[in-house]
């Protein structure tokens, strides 16, 4: 499995907040079934000095570059205008213990 780091920032116009809670019970049902299906490592949200959340980082785990770009496709905080910016590197859990 190749794993990856997504790290996205939340768009941070007036409604952008609202959006993220009206679509965040979509994107949790996505990554249940990541972690279903095995390819969800970690994830939570990145939050401002206030608790507000202003994006997401997550670690997932494809078999395929065109899986990844498959989830990517489909990820509701990307086709609904919630990460204004989405960056995905190859990443490597380290073994511990």
């Amino acid at each position: 499995m190749n794993q990856y780091i997504v790290t996205a920032y939340d768009y941070t116009d007036e409604g952008a907040l609202e959006r993220r809670m009206a679509v965040r019970p979509h994107h949790l049902d996505g990554a249940n079934e990541l972690h279903t299906n095995g390819n969800y490592v970690i994830g939570g949200a990145i939050l401002n000095d206030e608790g507000k959340m202003i994006g997401s980082v997550m670690i997932v785990q494809f078999e395929t570059e065109e899986e990844l770009q498959a989830w990517q496709q489909r990820e509701p905080y990307i086709t609904q205008k919630i990460w204004e910016t989405v960056d995905v590197k190859p990443f490597k859990v380290a073994a511990v213990g």
